[in-house]
């Protein structure tokens, strides 16, 4: 497929890290007008407490009300597994539309069952307001962007390209980071490398930004990076890399990661757009299935 590239356009990106998760939430400005998107917000929770805040999703409304920004777009790029998504509090207080990949219906199916989710979760996409195919366009503001599918970390991964800032959500990480692992249910790592490649494939200067980043060796947190720097640098596909190394690469790699912290309560509020399920009297519940992930 060919992709409506436009490198002409520059858009304003205001990363904002969550210490908790090691997440990177990004408010993206047409550089023509007032309106802007949100990328993988960030709901906080005590999960031990069973308590949930908005600390980091109160930051992004105080930047955007300051700014006298609209939110015209609140994206996420796949079913996160590591943070809970703050979707419809950002949409309560700022209004804007809710997108996610379409293969949510995927994840949604899987993970309704390891759930035990009854008949009225619906497995459709429905809880989100538009569900992005390869190659779908959509407007922040004057600025056109588009979605690029990319599998592999999970089924519904999407970039989202605006301008020449690219959003890579978790299909890869900083240089010195690598890639995203590739072990949960609809993972594929054969799948990964070449959604990679089509990342890749975007013009040497197009800028990357990362969803995460835990500072290997130390350094300093960073979120930036370019797609000529991953193709030079990136310890997993850069300089050449073939995708069997990749793939055997991967599969011994994630055999040897623990899961993340806030798995359970991420994908039962995520696959919902950031809803917290409820039980059987309306209040607020999570599920802890045993053994089942």
């Amino acid at each position: 497929m060919t992709y409506p590239v436009d490198m002409s356009t520059s858009p304003d990106v205001s990363g904002h890290f969550d210490e908790a998760t090691n997440t990177i939430s990004y408010i993206v400005k047409d550089p023509s007008s007032a309106h802007c998107a949100i990328i993988d917000s960030v709901m906080d929770i005590d999960y031990a407490a069973g308590r949930i805040t908005y600390d980091h999703a109160d930051a992004l409304i105080a930047e955007i009300k300051s700014r006298g920004l609209t939110l015209d777009w609140i994206i996420e790029t796949h079913v996160h597994a590591d943070h809970l998504s703050a979707a419809p509090y950002l949409q309560e207080k700022l209004g804007g539309r809710i997108g996610v990949g379409e293969k949510i219906m995927v994840v949604q199916e899987t993970f309704g069952k390891v759930f035990n989710e009854g008949t009225e979760f619906q497995r459709d996409g429905s809880q989100f307001d538009a569900l992005f195919r390869d190659g779908d366009t959509y407007l922040v503001g004057n600025m056109q962007c588009f979605a690029m599918d990319t599998p592999g970390h999970t089924p519904a991964c999407m970039v989202h390209v605006m301008g020449d800032a690219a959003f890579a959500g978790d299909t890869l990480f900083m240089p010195d980071g690598g890639s995203a692992r590739c072990d949960f249910p609809g993972g594929d790592a054969g799948e990964l490398f070449d959604s990679i490649q089509k990342v890749l494939s975007l013009p040497d200067e197009m800028r990357l930004f990362m969803c995460h980043d835990y500072g290997p060796g130390g350094r300093s947190i960073q979120w930036e990076t370019t797609v000529a720097k991953q193709k030079k640098d990136n310890i997993h596909v850069g300089g050449g890399k073939t995708r069997e190394e990749f793939i055997a690469f991967r599969t011994e790699r994630d055999a040897q990661l623990s899961m993340p912290k806030l798995i359970i309560p991420a994908l039962q509020v995520n696959m919902r757009a950031g809803e917290v399920p409820k039980d059987r009297d309306g209040n607020p519940m999570l599920k802890v299935p045993v053994n089942g992930i």
